[in-house]
């Protein structure tokens, strides 16, 4: 059978069968893939207990006594106007869902050096399965993999405390946040692979992925709102996905009402998805070779 005759999905499931199990048959990646998450929940999360600064018996100025009661609703006022919420471990906690599907996702362009590395791209290349395949395949798999250690994240941020507005069994909440983190997924591993499309060191992809996961990261809502930013960053924040993923999750978990709709987050995160999931599969058929 020639390759025209072949359905755009010709050897998609063998292609992410073998991504997934790559991953599966390797726990200790998994493991070390969730240990920077869990250290910015436990560590930085529970350290960065605002609700603290206002908890006093009193505030004793000079000639003024401010009961305790007045001082922790000052607290409480000025935490739900900075971040929509008293609590900011569960604001951090929802923030790093984004975070580790972000790590995730990077790590998807690896997987096109590693294969052209050790010869089975160029093998794959002489068979009749489509370049599209290829990607996609990588793309499907870096999905499950996002979504499944978000999972683990949002479990391990509950047993920290992490606490919903909703309660544990509102299946629309997590609905929507786990729709919002596949498009976010979908597009940065579409992304990071089309990075990665004529790549054949694996030290030029893990430069690229320092690079771009501190900046990504603290240029978006994942430790504070937009509000608290600077005039010039707060543009940078509008343009990363990351900013609404964030405000769907967060919204949908936490009842925190977002700068920007969610309506348009959810379409922003569909475009992003969508673009560079095409480019990705229209730029493979040009530029991935050998």
């Amino acid at each position: 059978m020639s390759e025209g005759r072949l359905t755009p999905l010709h050897g998609l499931w063998a292609l992410t069968n073998r991504e997934l199990k790559k991953w599966y048959k390797e726990p200790v990646i998994l493991l070390l893939s969730l240990v920077q998450p869990i250290l910015w929940i436990g560590i930085f999360g529970k350290a960065m207990n605002f609700a603290n600064m206002f908890k006093s018996a009193s505030l004793e100025i000079p000639g003024l006594t401010v009961p305790k009661q007045i001082i922790d609703e000052i607290g409480s006022l000025v935490l739900k106007q900075t971040f929509g919420t008293t609590d900011y471990f569960s604001f951090l906690a929802v923030g790093m869902l984004s975070f580790i599907v972000l790590f995730t996702s990077m790590s998807s362009g690896m997987t096109i050096v590693w294969d052209r590395r050790l010869g089975f791209l160029g093998k794959l290349l002489t068979t009749p399965v489509p370049r599209g395949s290829i990607i996609v395949s990588k793309v499907i798999a870096s999905i499950v993999k996002s979504l499944v250690q978000a999972t683990i994240i949002l479990l391990i941020g509950v047993l920290l405390g992490l606490r919903f507005a909703f309660g544990l069994f509102a299946p629309v909440a997590f609905i929507v946040t786990y729709l919002s983190l596949f498009l976010l997924s979908f597009g940065f591993s579409s992304l990071f692979l089309m990075l990665a499309l004529r790549s054949t060191r694996w030290e030029t992809q893990m430069a690229i992925m320092n690079l771009l996961n501190m900046p990504l990261l603290f240029s978006s809502n994942s430790f504070y709102p937009i509000s608290s930013m600077p005039w010039w960053l707060k543009p940078v924040a509008l343009a990363n996905p990351l900013t609404y993923a964030n405000a769907v999750s967060r919204w949908a978990l936490l009842g925190i009402t977002p700068q920007v709709s969610v309506m348009l987050s959810m379409l922003y995160l569909v475009a992003f998805a969508v673009i560079f999931t095409a480019l990705g599969i229209t730029l493979s058929w040009r530029y991935l070779s050998l």
